[in-house]
């Protein structure tokens, strides 16, 4: 079994659920996750950002705001351009209509998933195809995710019940098509801890795979001690841990991502997660460089710029 930090396109072709989880478990703390807003403007105009994400050394993308009802990634061309080139002009970008979870995977070669939330309040977003229900992660399966994430956009008002109501409901829809990860990495607009050791057992015993956590200086009081005892927890009930910064700090500076990176490391989290709001859509690009660099190096970060998609 490769390990994630090794795998290239070819292999996370072949990977099983179980495969995926393995390989991350084997990386030993060495993967990076960037998520992408679907339905921002990307920040050029002849690319995509999940293409600029992993071009900057992510190992794996979450794709955040993604409808499974009415897909669309901003900036691929729409999925009635089936060259996947489309035209062009100087200053414009392509909408991406149509296009699925299925078509970054198959243009970035790396895992895919979106996050689904379980908002008591549908009125909270635009339309349902975002909601954390049974049907939209079959949707999301039968789409090419590889993943997905129960949690909490800010103000939705999304709570601990609520994601572990969710988690258990789309186990039983899904089984082990695709990896299950649930938490939040900052309030989300509830009134209530943002998570807790009970809340990291609860989700487990929902079905999850795995938690996401707010990473250490992220959210007030969030130290590496902290964190180390949620972590402690989680790897005790054979979960994978995502430590997560989803607080706009995506777009400090790279020595504040260098810290970051350091102190979540220092957690025994699984996996790294960078957000989506360092500009809006994405973090500053360097940012997710930084942030590779400081958790594995050059060697690891650079292979994973660099791997063509025909290995």
């Amino acid at each position: 079994m490769k390990r994630a930090i090794d795998a290239n396109r070819s292999d996370f072709e072949r990977f099983t659920t179980g495969d995926l989880i393995q390989a991350i478990r084997l990386s030993e703390g060495r993967v990076v996750v960037a998520e992408v807003m679907a339905a921002a403007p990307p920040l050029l105009d002849k690319v995509s950002n999940v293409e600029l994400a992993a071009a900057f050394g992510a190992d794996i993308i979450v794709v955040n705001l993604y409808d499974v009802t009415q897909p669309r990634i901003m900036g691929l061309p729409d999925a009635s351009q089936n060259n996947m080139e489309g035209g062009h002009q100087f200053g414009a970008f392509q909408r991406g209509e149509g296009r699925t979870l299925r078509d970054v995977k198959a243009w970035i070669g790396r895992p895919v998933g979106l996050n689904l939330e379980p908002i008591e309040n549908p009125e909270a977003m635009q339309g349902t195809g975002r909601l954390a229900t049974p049907e939209n992660a079959r949707l999301a399966v039968d789409q090419g995710a590889a993943f997905m994430i129960i949690t909490g956009n800010p103000a939705t008002g999304v709570t601990s019940e609520g994601i572990a109501r969710s988690i258990a409901a789309i186990r039983e829809e899904i089984e082990d098509e695709a990896l299950i990860l649930g938490g939040k990495i900052h309030a989300a607009g509830s009134y209530e801890p943002v998570v807790t050791q009970d809340d990291i057992k609860m989700y487990m015993e929902a079905g999850a795979n795995g938690v996401v956590l707010p990473a250490p200086g992220t959210i007030p009081g969030m130290t590496v001690e902290a964190s180390r005892a949620l972590v402690h927890v989680a790897h005790g009930l054979d979960a994978l841990v995502v430590s997560s910064i989803g607080t706009s700090q995506e777009g400090a500076s790279r020595s504040t991502i260098e810290q970051i990176a350091l102190m979540s490391k220092m957690t025994g989290a699984d996996m790294h997660h960078i957000g989506d709001a360092g500009m809006i859509g994405m973090a500053v690009p360097e940012n997710i460089y930084a942030f590779s660099l400081a958790l594995r190096g050059r060697r690891h970060t650079w292979h994973r710029m660099a791997a063509s998609l025909r290995r």
